[in-house]
């Protein structure tokens, strides 16, 4: 009889023990997924102010959303017009962007800002992917590679393929 009463004790003590764990488990799963989703909110906020900045042609502001590294990479493929552009680097990146706005000075429109995004983290990077649709251009699909600086995050990398307006 007392064997019995102690193994029903241990037993409920393994559930329980158990049971304590799974909790635990469980509190720790949420916290990442708080961290994924305050990043995300922040990586949406700086992606959304640099479009911003740009369109309203605000080169200073723009410049503020960008690593400023010999390494990073702006690469336009617009199908709509057969043209292509690359540029690698802070210098000639910032270079083309300050030409354009000096060539176009009129802002434009702004497209619907960002809600949601394809979104990959990786401690201080992040590989992010969605699609928008400007009034100018049509339909753009956008990957962007960014990095964490100073507790901000920034753009690193910048891929945008213009389909216009006929691709469905």
């Amino acid at each position: 009889m007392k064997k019995t009463i102690s193994r029903i004790l241990v037993a409920l003590i393994l559930i329980m023990a158990c049971k304590e764990s799974q909790t635990m488990d469980t509190s720790k799963k949420s916290e990442p997924t708080t961290t994924f989703e305050a990043e995300k909110n922040a990586i949406l906020e700086t992606l959304n102010n640099e479009t911003k900045a740009a369109f309203q042609r605000d080169y200073q502001l723009w410049t503020t959303y960008w690593v400023h590294d010999t390494d990073i990479t702006k690469t336009y493929i617009n199908f709509a017009e057969n043209t292509f552009s690359e540029s690698t680097g802070w210098q000639e990146i910032s270079e083309f962007v300050r030409t354009f706005i000096k060539e176009h000075p009129e802002p434009e429109p702004l497209p619907k800002l960002l809600e949601t995004i394809d979104l990959r983290l990786y401690e201080n990077g992040a590989w992010v992917t969605y699609q928008q649709h400007d009034s100018i251009r049509g339909l753009k699909r956008e990957t962007r590679l960014m990095e964490k600086v100073d507790g901000k995050w920034k753009i690193a990398g910048m891929q945008t393929t213009i389909y216009g307006f006929q691709h469905k």
